[in-house]
Formats: C-alpha cells, sequence, structure tokens
C-alpha cells in the first residue's frame, strides 16, 4: 500500500524503535517529525564503566548480552579513552555474544565482529526467551543495560538459570534537556501543522502530558490535540491518555497492538478525510 499516507505530516515521539516507526510512515508517503524525548549522556560514574572492562580484559565473560548498540559505542568510546580499545575488542571476539535485535549487531560489525545469538524480537523479554532455552549454570555473563528500564526481571530470570552475572551501564537519558523539543511539536499541532501524533507506548503520553503540565502549556495540548488525530497503538496508551481527558482518534483493530497494524488504522481514518490545508 504505498503512498496511502502521502500528503500525511505524522509526528512520532522517539522511541527505541523510532527509525523502524519512520521508515514504515515514510513507506507509505507520510512526512514524518520525529520528537526526541531524551539527550544521551556518557555514565557520569566513568569508575563504574572503567572497571567493568577492566574485569572483562582480565577475566573475560563466557556470555555477553548487548541490549543496545548505542551501549557498546560507548564503552568502547572509555575503553579507547583509557588505551584498553585492542584488548578490549580482542576479549569480545572470545565471547558468546548476544544481540537484542539489529542495533547491537551493526555495532559489533563496526568492530570486526558478529552476534552468535540475535534475538527474534528485539525486546528484553525476547532476550529473556533466548537464555531461557539455554544452559547458564556456572556461566559468567556480562550484560549492558539501557536507562530507565526495570531490569530486575531479566536479571532475575538469569541468575535463577544459575549465571554470575556482572552488569554495566554505560550511559544516561537526560529528559529535561529534551524538554524544548517536546515544546516546539507542542506548537507544531497548535499550529495545525500536524495531521497525526502517533504514541506507541504509556511513557510518551505521560512525557507529553507531564512536560506540557510543568511548562503551564497543559490547555495549549488540549486544544492541539483538538486539530490533531491521536493515534494510539493500544489500551494502556489509550487509557494514560483518558486519564488525562484525552481522547483517541485512531485505534488498531483486532487487538493487533503493534506498529503496523497502527500504520493501517491511520491509512484506513486519513481515506476518509480531506487533505490538510496548506
Amino acid at each position: 500500500m504505498p503512498d496511502k499516507l502521502s500528503g500525511r505530516r505524522i509526528l512520532i515521539l522517539e522511541t527505541r524503535e523510532e527509525a523502524q516507526f519512520s521508515k514504515l510512515l515514510q513507506e507509505q508517503g507520510a512526512d514524518v517529525l520525529q520528537c526526541p524525548m531524551f539527550v544521551i549522556n556518557d555514565q557520569p560514574d566513568t569508575e563504574m564503566v572503567e572497571a567493568w572492562i577492566r574485569r572483562a580484559i582480565r577475566h573475560p565473560f563466557d556470555d555477553l548480552v548487548l541490549m543496545t548498540g548505542e551501549g557498546l559505542r560507548r564503552i568502547v568510546k572509555v575503553a579507547r579513552r583509557i588505551g584498553l580499545e585492542q584488548p578490549f575488542v580482542a576479549k569480545l571476539g572470545e565471547m558468546r555474544k548476544f544481540a537484542r535485535g539489529p542495533k547491537p549487531v551493526r555495532a559489533l560489525r563496526e568492530l570486526g565482529l558478529e552476534a552468535e545469538v540475535v534475538t527474534e524480537k528485539p525486546t528484553s523479554e525476547g532476550i529473556a526467551e533466548t537464555l531461557a532455552k539455554l544452559d547458564l549454570n556456572g556461566r559468567r555473563l556480562g550484560i549492558q543495560l539501557y536507562p530507565e528500564q526495570d531490569h530486575g526481571k531479566l536479571l532475575g530470570a538469569i541468575e535463577a538459570q544459575g549465571a554470575k552475572i556482572d552488569a554495566v551501564l554505560p550511559y544516561v537519558y537526560d529528559a529535561k534537556a529534551a524538554e524544548p523539543n517536546i515544546v516546539a511539536a507542542i506548537d507544531e499541532m497548535a499550529a495545525g501543522r500536524i495531521d497525526a501524533i502517533a504514541l506507541t507506548s504509556r511513557g510518551q503520553a505521560r512525557r507529553l502530558i507531564e512536560t506540557a503540565k510543568s511548562h503551564g502549556l497543559e490547555g495549549k495540548l488540549k486544544d492541539a490535540l483538538q486539530r490533531t488525530k491521536v493515534a494510539s497503538v493500544g489500551p494502556v496508551v489509550s487509557d494514560e491518555l483518558k486519564a488525562s481527558g484525552i481522547a483517541t482518534d485512531i485505534y488498531p483493530d483486532n487487538d493487533a497492538f503493534f506498529m503496523r497494524p497502527l500504520i493501517a488504522a491511520m491509512i484506513a481514518a486519513f481515506a476518509k478525510l480531506p487533505p490538510r490545508a496548506a
């Protein structure tokens, strides 16, 4: 269904899957406006990351789980700064490497390495399901985490399999620094320059609403969303919006709460509407 969203400007709030979501929308002809929701900074506790790198060199992990490509690149940058990039990368080659989807795979290939296992689902649940099929008893497992995510369930499941975990968090999010992006997005919607805002997580909806409140723009946001179609990926997002008095206009059918069904729902909705006035 190419070009079914031609002439439509869609706002998406940045997520770990924003590149894929943007690509799928653009394939339908949409003009996609991405709104970064946070700024990524190096882990302020650099000694913690440096110590993890040294442990990985001194006693290489049996297994290494890479959750994000960003995380591996940040770790390598620290290793380079302390003069340990070459031995660190060499030791990475000795480990059995698990990648949570394609982004860590690309980061490994930049180092001339390949992941032995790539999860079918690029999620923490996908990592847990993959590792659950393996015998990890007695194995040392290094894992690169990412911010604003409760990894307790995943780490607990790995430990229950008998693995000894050595975790590192190489970067942090600065949500405050990204607030001007969200304010600018609200301004665009209020000016009638956005056809739809597509929300794919409760955190996006909450962040949008909280930022509007903190800047005294709650009324402006609600007015803006009267001029902009609100597309929700599923009931969790819609319930978060409803709690703040915001209605959902576009919603996937048949309980299929994923990006492609959401895009199909947007196509169906806009097929019934006239083009946005320039």
